[in-house]
């Protein structure tokens, strides 16, 4: 997967961050929320340019998973998805990355505004370290959907 520009600026800021004050934070707060919408857009858009390459099977059991583990009570999501159990797994591992990336970007998000109320330059620390590592799952996460089309043509 290549590295993204957006996402590299977004990591050297919020690293730089970690070490500002409650002042510098107050007066810099927008140029790194630009910042870190600029990376999220980013990944999302490759995310978006990978999966449009992936076969139709493997879009359809991500999209089954999804929509399968939304609207479905306990009971209903006992039973699995139809169509290929390997594919079906290959998608399953991608929908986990996914999952696990989003909420950990949810986590830096609530640290973010918990800590503009409170004016916490420590829990904005804390926000910048949970944003890099959403940003780094998010490309593992990327990562794992590139692999999925290579998986599904050798599991052919």
């Amino acid at each position: 997967m290549r590295k993204l520009a957006e996402v590299e600026h977004a990591k050297a800021l919020m690293l730089e961050a970690e070490h500002w004050s409650v002042m510098k934070w107050l007066t810099e707060k927008k140029k790194v929320r630009k910042a870190a919408d600029k990376a999220n857009a980013a990944l999302d858009v490759l995310e978006a340019e990978v999966k449009a390459l992936w076969s139709a099977p493997l879009k359809a059991a991500y999209e089954e998973l999804k929509s399968h583990s939304k609207g479905a009570s306990r009971r209903d999501q006992a039973d699995p998805p139809a169509g290929d159990p390997q594919i079906r797994s290959i998608a399953k591992r991608v929908k986990e990355a996914d999952e696990e990336a989003y909420r950990v970007h949810m986590d830096a998000e609530n640290i973010f505004d918990e800590a503009e109320r409170k004016l916490s330059s420590s829990l904005a620390r804390e926000g910048t370290r949970r944003a890099i590592e959403s940003w780094e799952l998010h490309e593992k996460a990327i990562h794992r959907a590139e692999s999925a089309m290579e998986n599904v043509k050798a599991s052919k």
